[in-house]
Parts: C-alpha cells; sequence; structure tokens
C-alpha cells in the first residue's frame, strides 16, 4: 500500500509515475475522501469538546436562575444530543475510512526511476546472458516426450488428469527422484552458501496474509479458496506466509538482514490463462518452488534485490543451464512490485528462453500492509522494513529445463554433476532405453 502522506504531498507526480505501469490513479476520487474523513475528523474532535465544557455549565445554569435539578437536566440533554451526533460522526468516519482503504488497496506500487518503459514484455530490457546454448546432433524432444521415453521414470499426465483434472501431473521413478533432489539442493546451496535460514510454514493462510503481500483483494480469482470453518486459501507462493512472518512486529536491528529459504507447493488457479501451456509442466495448478525473502531497512533493499537474484542466478550456473536477466518494464512488473528481474531459462524445443524465477523489490509496499517494522537505534522509533524475494528455483520448470537441456539420442538424460550426489552418484536416467526405431 501507498504511504497515505506521500500521495497528500506528492500526489500528482504518484499519479505521473503510476500511469507509467498503466495505471490510473483516481487522485481527485482520493483528495476527496480524504478531505471527507478530515472534515469528520474535525467535527469529532469539536464535539468532543464541547462534551467537555457542558458537563462543567452546571454551575453556571444554576446562577442563571435554574435550580440545581433543572440545570443537571439541560446539560444531560445537551449531552445526549452531542452524543448522539457524535456516534454519527464515528459512524461517517469509520464509513470514509473504509472506503478511502479500499481505493488504496486497489493501487499497485510505484514503480522505481530505473524501471525502463513499455507496455508489456514485449518491452522487458535484457541485462544479460549466461551460459551457452546447446546444439543437438539429433531433433531434441521436449520434456513430454523425453520423460515418456525413460526406462526408470515418468510424467504422466493422464492419470493425474483421472486425480484432479487438467493441469496436474503424476511424477514416478527417477523423475520425481530428481524433482526431490532440486529441491534438496537448492535449498542447501541458499542455507549454506547464500546464508539463508530454512523455514517450513503453512500451506494455508487467512485472508489478511494475503492481503499484506498484495494477492488481495485484486487477485482473489487466481487464488483457491478453502470450504471449511475458517476463511482460508491455499498459497500461491510461499513469498505470503514467509514474508508474513513479521507482520505485526518490531524487528530489532542486530537481527537485521533477515533471509529466509523456503520450499513449497504453490496453488494457483491460473484464471486467464485458458490455452496457454497446455502441454507439460510449464503451467500447472500445483507446482513446487524454493522460495527466497529478505526483509531489511530501506537503505539497503535495492542492493539486497541485486544479492537475491545472483543466488537465482547461481543455481542456475551450477546446474549449468543457459540463462538471461531480464529487466522488467513499468507495464509488465506484477501488483506490487517495485522493480523486478526476470531469469529465464533456454528451452531448446521452444527455442526460446521462459522464466524460471521473477526476483523483486517491493520497497516498503507490503510491509506497509501487514506493519512490518524494524526499529532504528538512531532515532529509537520503529520503521517500515523493506521486502524483497524471488524464487530460487521454481522446481518443475527448472526439470523441464535439465530434461530438454541434457536429453540425448538414445532417449536417456545425463544429470547435471551438481546433482549426482543427489541421486546416488547416478550420471544417467533412463539409459540402455532406445527410442523407437534409433539405431545404438
Amino acid at each position: 500500500m501507498l504511504d497515505i502522506r506521500e500521495l497528500r504531498q506528492a500526489g500528482e507526480e504518484i499519479t505521473a509515475k503510476l500511469a507509467r505501469r498503466g495505471f490510473t490513479f483516481d487522485l481527485a476520487a482520493f483528495k476527496a475522501l480524504d478531505a471527507q474523513r478530515k472534515q469528520a475528523d474535525i467535527r469529532s474532535q469539536e464535539l468532543q469538546a464541547r462534551r467537555k465544557s457542558a458537563s462543567k455549565e452546571i454551575g453556571q445554569l444554576v446562577k442563571s436562575g435554574l435550580t440545581v435539578d433543572q440545570a443537571k437536566e439541560k446539560v444531560a440533554t445537551i449531552l445526549v444530543e452531542i452524543d448522539t451526533e457524535m456516534a454519527s460522526e464515528v459512524a461517517r468516519a469509520e464509513a470514509i475510512n473504509a472506503e478511502l482503504h479500499a481505493l488504496l488497496m486497489g493501487v499497485p506500487n510505484v514503480p522505481q526511476h530505473d524501471v525502463p518503459e513499455g507496455k508489456n514484455e514485449d518491452d522487458n530490457v535484457e541485462v544479460r546472458r549466461w551460459g551457452t546454448v546447446r546444439e543437438f546432433d539429433f531433433t531434441p524432444r521436449d520434456h513430454v516426450d523425453v520423460a515418456e521415453s525413460l526406462s526408470d521414470g515418468t510424467i504422466d499426465f493422464e492419470r493425474a488428469s483421472k486425480l484432479s483434472g487438467a493441469r496436474f501431473a503424476v511424477l514416478s521413478g527417477t523423475v520425481a527422484r530428481l524433482h526431490r533432489a532440486l529441491i534438496d539442493f537448492m535449498l542447501d546451496m541458499h542455507t549454506q552458501q547464500h546464508g539463508y535460514q530454512e523455514v517450513y510454514v503453512p500451506y494455508l493462510v487467512g485472508p489478511e496474509a494475503l492481503r499484506g503481500t498484495g494477492q488481495l483483494p485484486k487477485f482473489e480469482e487466481d487464488l483457491f479458496k478453502v470450504s471449511g470453518e475458517r476463511e482460508l486459501y491455499l498459497i500461491p507462493t510461499a513469498e505470503v506466509p514467509v514474508t508474513n512472518l513479521v507482520a505485526q512486529e518490531i524487528v530489532e536491528a542486530d537481527a537485521l538482514p533477515l533471509k529466509f529459504a523456503c520450499h513449497t507447493p504453490c496453488f494457483r488457479s491460473e484464471a486467464g490463462s485458458h490455452g496457454r501451456d497446455t502441454r507439460g509442466m510449464i503451467r500447472q495448478h500445483q507446482f513446487e518452488k524454493v522460495e527466497m525473502v529478505q526483509l531489511v531497512p530501506a537503505g539497503q533493499s535495492d542492493q539486497a534485490l541485486e544479492s537475491l537474484t545472483g543466488h537465482a542466478e547461481a543455481i542456475l550456473q551450477a546446474l549449468e543451464l543457459p540463462y538471461r536477466v531480464a529487466l522488467l518494464c513499468a507495464g509488465d512488473i506484477g501488483f506490487s512490485a517495485a522493480k523486478t528481474y526476470d531469469l529465464e531459462v533456454w528451452l531448446p524445443t521452444q527455442n526460446t528462453f521462459r522464466e524460471i524465477s521473477s526476483c523483486s523489490n517491493f520497497e516498503d509496499y507490503q510491509t506497509r500492509r501487514m506493519q512490518a517494522r524494524w526499529r532504528n537505534p538512531e532515532t529509537g522509533k520503529p520503521e517500515l522494513l523493506h521486502s524483497i524475494n524471488g524464487s530460487g528455483l521454481a522446481v518443475g520448470r527448472t526439470l523441464v529445463a535439465i530434461l530438454e537441456n541434457y536429453q540425448n539420442a538414445d532417449g536417456s538424460v545425463t544429470v547435471p554433476v551438481a546433482l549426482r550426489g543427489y541421486l546416488g552418484g547416478k550420471t544417467v536416467l533412463g539409459e540402455n532405453k532406445a527410442l523407437p526405431g534409433a539405431v545404438l
């Protein structure tokens, strides 16, 4: 949520910045509601002062010729009138504040000054590339066909559909083991080399947690809501529960920075994505991620974004998967983000790079919603933290990238060197299983 004080002081400037991302902020509506709220507050203060003075008027009324009982009765009548109007003003102020809050909850974050202009992903700016794209001496197959040809494991979409419908997968054998190995490898690297603390969190959260990170109210259709005694949602990303670990808290300076790494399944309805990536594991209702979250003082968040992005890149480099880093333009960054880098891994059968991680600086947008603060030792006062997060990495898409980039002509898949210790020293998946018609 944006700072209401900044909106009052620099509304036109913020409106112009929001327009960069294609959002039209109704500044006039904001000003009108804010003025009404202010009027209600002033009137409530006036009534409170009038109430205090009215209770002191009994003596003066007696001096004017009224009896004590008459004076008390008149003051009592005045107090009832004041209390009635005060109740009305309080209700009006609450209604105005609720309307103002709803307006601000629908306003996205302001993009940073170095976020490039643009309307969509076509306008994103490539920052760097890493790795060499493999040249195959055979026609590479996509991850679905590669998995189906393996002798010791597979991806089964048909059985998953029988269980849950479209956009789910059942992994078995060495494919399932490779998937698990990726999770362990990512967590080990982030905790042992990058300084993150591993956490395990609930997969179900209440609406307040989703409001805190910005998924609610705007993106409710993208969530899976659970029926039951309480209002709960399946998490769309570990970002939600992990960032909310410090909601309504004041963190002491010597505990910062907070760096968390967390593996969870993620659940997304994929509303509006019908027909997109229907084949394979690119776009699923349930998938796994290892998420990184950092919470730092305001002056450190830009550098934290750079380091966190580097930590996600380190996973791809260790796996020797070619990728590129793109700086998202103003029209393509997420609702809560002020700046975002996307990491895109090379998929040979699509002949393009596909997103595998999104790393963002949210500044104080999320922490203002959830009131996550730290105590500045110089002033002794609490200040809002800045939140940064990113995938390190999306596990399913990393699995896809390995199956496609490391496939062999005989239908087997070479195991990346970094993962062999997690697979009992295994160097090849599905060895000795020939493709139909292949010559060995």
